[in-house]
C-alpha cells in the first residue's frame, strides 16, 4: 500500500460510522476498503481484504482501478448507493454499485463515460426521476452538471448546475462536487471544491452553494470565498500537496452536527467538524446570487 485517502462515509443502522476508503497501491492503482468505528473517531476496524476491488474482466472501465466513492442512502430502495470513479485508458468515468451491508455489492458498472467524475446521487427522487451530480471535462474547463434517470442506469436531461468562474478566482476554471449534497429545508446544500492554479501549482479548497429542492439545477446562493483550505503540514505535503478533498460526511441525530472525512494531500484521511446550520447562516450572510 502507498496511501489511503478520499473516503466515502455513512452511518450504518446501528450508529456505526463506516468509511469506504480509497487505497492506492504501489502501482498507482486504487481499490476501496471499509473501516468501521463505534464513535467515528478512533478504534477503527478495517476489512482484512479489499471491500470493493476492480474487476476489469467484467468491467473493462476499471482496468486502472476504482477511486473516490460517494455514498448516498436511498431510503426508497433500502440500500446504499456507492458512486465511484472507474479508471480506464480512456480516462475516468462514473460507475455505480448498491449494497445493504458493505460486504456484498450489486454493480451497475459504468453509467457515464469518460472524461467524467466527482459524482453522487441525490438521496431522493426529483419528481419521478433520480438525480446524479457529476463533473464532465470539456476542453480546459470543468463545471458541475446534473443528469436524470428513471432506472438509475440510463442518464439524460443533462443540465449545467454550477459553472467555474474565470480569472483569478479561487474556483476558476475547474470545480467539482465534494461529498453528496445535504438536504435541508432551505435547499440542497453543496460543498464543492475549486482548484486554484498558479505558478506554484494547484491548490484544492472548498466552497458552499445552495440549490432549489425541487429544481436542483437552480442555484440560489453561492459563496464568493472559500471556507476550508489546506493549512496543516499534512494537508500541504504529500503525494499531491495542498489538497483537502472530502468525499463523505456523517450527520449526528440532532440533524445539525456534521463530520467531514477528507483526504489530505492524497496521502491520509482527516476529520473536520462543523454545523449544517452554521454553513447555511454563512451562505445567508456572505453568499451572493450566482
Amino acid at each position: 500500500m502507498n496511501s489511503v485517502f478520499n473516503p466515502g462515509a455513512t452511518l450504518l443502522p446501528d450508529g456505526t460510522t463506516l468509511l469506504l476508503c480509497r487505497v492506492e497501491d504501489r502501482r498507482g492503482h486504487s481499490h476501496l476498503c471499509a473501516a468501521r468505528s463505534v464513535n467515528g473517531v478512533d478504534s477503527w476496524k478495517i476489512d482484512l481484504r479489499p471491500t470493493l476491488y476492480p474487476d476489469p474482466e467484467t468491467y473493462p472501465e476499471e482496468l486502472w482501478g476504482i477511486e473516490d466513492p460517494r455514498i448516498t442512502r436511498l431510503e426508497e430502495l433500502g440500500k446504499f448507493a456507492v458512486v465511484y470513479t472507474s479508471y480506464s485508458p480512456d480516462g475516468p468515468a462514473v460507475s455505480l454499485a448498491f449494497t445493504e451491508d458493505f460486504r456484498t455489492f450489486e454493480r451497475f458498472g459504468e453509467i457515464l463515460s469518460s472524461d467524467d467524475k466527482d459524482a453522487a446521487l441525490l438521496s431522493c427522487r426529483i419528481g419521478s426521476h433520480w438525480a446524479l451530480i457529476h463533473r464532465p471535462v470539456s476542453g480546459h474547463k470543468a463545471n458541475i452538471w446534473i443528469s436524470y434517470s428513471s432506472d438509475l442506469r440510463h442518464w439524460g436531461s443533462h443540465r449545467l448546475m454550477l459553472e467555474a468562474r474565470l480569472g483569478s478566482w479561487w474556483d476558476a476554471n475547474k470545480i467539482g462536487l465534494s461529498p453528496p449534497p445535504i438536504a435541508t429545508p432551505a435547499g440542497w446544500l453543496v460543498v464543492y471544491h475549486g482548484v486554484k492554479i498558479s505558478a506554484a501549482g494547484c491548490m484544492y479548497r472548498l466552497g458552499l452553494a445552495l440549490f432549489d429542492l425541487q429544481t436542483p439545477e437552480k442555484c440560489l446562493k453561492r459563496g464568493d470565498e472559500w471556507v476550508f483550505g489546506p493549512e496543516e503540514p499534512y494537508e500541504r505535503q504529500g503525494d499531491v500537496g495542498n489538497v483537502v478533498f472530502p468525499c463523505g460526511y456523517t450527520i449526528a441525530p440532532d440533524g445539525d452536527s456534521i463530520r467531514f472525512y477528507y483526504g489530505a494531500a492524497d496521502t491520509s484521511i482527516c476529520l473536520a467538524e462543523s454545523s449544517v446550520n452554521a454553513m447555511l447562516e454563512w451562505l445567508e450572510q456572505r453568499g451572493g446570487t450566482p
